[in-house]
């Protein structure tokens, strides 16, 4: 807002009436709010915080007492950032919640514009069938369901299974693209066997006719047992960054680019004794442990915050937000997601380490 203190009382009293009658005429002066719209530096409702999935998983089941997976569509307890309380929101541009399938049910098909991803937090041998094709499901896989695909999900093994939703619900809203459809029937149709999309493209090979239709990776499971192997590959070359450890990120290998277009997906591993150096970017960041345990220091100064985490707990680090990881008992892996993809390509993306 303009400074008032040294104006004149009977000029502000033309410019209310002028800013009264531009008002009326569907206009606004820019002078009034251009502080808020154009800031120094990123400034969020997202707020940091943490959910320990011990303390959430009771809550997780009861939700299978009380609603069925196909009454439901889908059964998700949302991780509601206590910033954008109501919001359906993890960050200001994406949703995350933990999904619940029991055994012997089916999460029936549909299929929406917005991208989804299924990180498997408990359990091994639900399925995920994705335009054609299933795939079982296992703790610490990366799952992606691309833009309008028809999906759905069932449990044939005998114990539940829990995984993260993440989804560019947020930014697909501001953008007004949001559409879906339902199938008739509770499963889609199967045209290939099971696997036939890792052993196609996942081997660093692509079929010599493959011609590239969508920014999604054609991979879309990436099992986790790989990508611990290669963690431990890079650990062999002691290559480790001071704020990261060694940090992987998820790509389609028809591109070299993010597998999936609108959110960035990455694994990361902390050796035993780790201790991180100050990092912020401009993407907010959603965590999920999946081994070990350490802590993360949040902010800084007298107003940082010290998140304790252990295996299948989620934490969120807001936009610009300076944190520092810490292993101090032993080896920890993390997964996480964000909307760098998005930022990077519209030339938005910063990072800073350290005091920098």
């Amino acid at each position: 807002m303009t400074q008032h203190s040294a104006i004149d009382p009977a000029v502000m009293q033309q410019r209310k009436a002028y800013y009264d009658k531009i008002g009326s005429r569907k206009l606004a002066p820019l002078w009034e709010v251009l502080h808020a719209l154009v800031i120094p530096q990123p400034k969020s409702a997202c707020q940091p915080a943490l959910w320990r999935y011990d303390e959430l998983r009771d809550d997780i089941m009861e939700a299978g007492r009380l609603i069925t997976a196909k009454e439901a569509e889908r059964r998700v307890l949302i991780l509601e950032n206590p910033g954008m309380p109501g919001q359906s929101r993890i960050t200001t541009s994406l949703y995350a919640g933990l999904q619940l399938i029991l055994p012997g049910e089916v999460a029936p098909a549909h299929r929406h514009t917005q991208s989804a991803l299924r990180f498997i937090v408990e359990g091994n041998g639900a399925y995920t069938a994705v335009d054609g094709e299933k795939t079982i499901m296992r703790e610490g896989d990366f799952v992606i369901t691309p833009s309008w695909t028809w999906h759905d999900h069932g449990n044939d093994s005998d114990h539940p299974m829990v995984w993260m939703d993440g989804l560019d619900i947020p930014l697909v809203q501001a953008l007004d693209c949001s559409f879906m459809e339902r199938l008739p029937e509770d499963s889609q149709p199967l045209a290939r066997p099971t696997g036939d999309a890792l052993a196609r493209y996942g081997a660093g090979l692509l079929p010599v006719d493959h011609e590239v239709r969508t920014p999604t990776s054609p991979v879309f499971n990436y099992p986790y047992s790989r990508t611990r192997e290669a963690l431990e590959t890079m650990r062999r070359a002691d290559e480790w960054d001071p704020c990261h450890g060694l940090k992987l990120q998820y790509v389609n290998p028809a591109t070299g680019q993010s597998a999936m277009p609108t959110i960035g997906t990455y694994m990361q591993l902390l050796p035993k004794g780790f201790t991180g150096e100050a990092y912020r970017s401009s993407d907010a960041t959603v965590f999920s442990v999946v081994e070990g345990k350490g802590h993360t220091m949040v902010g800084e100064g007298s107003t940082a915050e010290r998140f304790d985490w252990g295996r299948r707990d989620t934490f969120v680090i807001p936009s610009w937000v300076p944190h520092r990881h810490h292993a101090p008992d032993g080896d920890a892996v993390l997964f996480s997601f964000s909307d760098r993809p998005v930022q990077k390509v519209l030339g938005l993306w910063r990072e800073s380490r350290g005091n920098r």
